[in-house]
């Protein structure tokens, strides 16, 4: 058995951080990244500290782009308490978190993820990092290459593949 505590008890870990930015890029100019996206600046963000969503035009630098993260990442933790009951190891979590990055803790508490978290299903709970909702993007299967989103797909199979490692 894995050394699984409450979520509670769990924050994000520098290496979990450091794998998101890295896994995100970052851009000081916002763009959209897939078409039919929102348009995102810094390490992945699609809204301002104020709730502001990113235009295109948007401007930041390092420093302020990785304090918008920890922002973010800090509320998804929030969010994260409140509908995950299970127990998870401290890598579990980083992956969780991961995924709230991208899908938004609100589409997480919603997910198979969290739900099979709960109910401590660990391995139904990494598969569902495939699922459906991780392989789309702006309507498209980004498993298929020439859908210009395959970046999505990628990252969804190393959640996968990070998350079964930690069985």
């Amino acid at each position: 058995m894995k050394n699984r505590i409450a979520i509670a008890a769990l924050s994000l870990s520098a290496v979990g951080f450091i794998g998101i930015i890295s896994s995100e890029g970052y851009s000081p100019v916002a763009y959209v990244p897939i078409a039919n996206d929102r348009p995102t600046l810094g390490f992945g963000s699609t809204f301002h500290e104020n709730g502001a969503p990113v235009k295109i035009g948007d401007t930041t630098t390092p420093q302020k782009a990785m304090r918008k993260s920890l922002l973010h990442i800090g509320k998804d933790e929030l969010n994260l308490r409140r509908c995950v009951t299970g127990n998870l190891s401290q890598q579990e979590y980083d992956i969780l978190i991961d995924f709230a990055y991208w899908r938004g803790s609100g589409g997480a508490c919603r997910s198979e993820v969290v739900a099979n978290i709960n109910k401590g299903d660990y391995v139904s709970a990494c598969e569902a990092y495939l699922a459906l909702d991780s392989r789309r993007a702006a309507k498209n299967d980004c498993a298929i290459r020439s859908n210009n989103c395959r970046g999505v797909w990628i990252r969804a199979q190393e959640r996968y593949a990070k998350c079964m490692a930690a069985q």
